[in-house]
């Protein structure tokens, strides 16, 4: 486990990171983490006294990386951007994403459904996921389900299922 301390930074205009907060992690500390890895990986352990695990670590070139922070964390924390934080990370090695139950049934109708999500990679898996576990009612939980399908049946990754809802 590795302990740090880092300030929260906010993007300003980066493309689709625009606007998220996030804690820099240069690339020696990371190297500590995960020797040798260049892409996302997972992490557990603390940020101030907020225990976290399973959570993305993501690159930024040259070795470097971020750990986005959502509001729902930054609120848990009662920090924003200029705030400083202590971190204890390794990687999360047991972090694992079940598909929900639901989601399966309705993949599993069409052949072709399931086999484009599971040519998706594990990250977009996941984004899928992510996104539908985290639907706060029903209705909005089964629209995102229809969603999804909908974007198997054409093999959109979840980036291109989300720019095209909103056309």
């Amino acid at each position: 486990m590795i302990h740090f301390k880092a300030a929260i930074e906010r993007f300003g205009t980066m493309g689709e990171k625009t606007g998220w907060s996030y804690v820099f992690i240069p690339a020696a500390l990371a190297n500590e983490i995960k020797p040798g890895c260049k892409k996302s990986f997972r992490v557990k352990g603390k940020i101030d006294e907020l225990e976290i695990k399973g959570m993305a670590v993501l690159p930024m070139g040259e070795g470097d990386f971020i750990i986005a922070l959502n509001g729902e964390i930054r609120q848990k924390l009662k920090k924003e951007a200029g705030a400083g934080v202590e971190l204890y990370l390794e990687e999360d090695k047991d972090f694992k994403i079940e598909m929900p139950e639901d989601l399966e049934i309705c993949l599993s109708e069409e052949a072709h459904l399931i086999q484009n999500f599971l040519k998706q990679p594990k990250s977009h898996q996941n984004y899928y996921i992510n996104w539908i576990n985290q639907a706060k009612t029903e209705p909005t939980r089964t629209k995102r389900i229809v969603m999804t399908v909908k974007a198997m049946d054409k093999g959109l990754d979840f980036g291109a299922m989300i720019r095209e809802s909103r056309l």
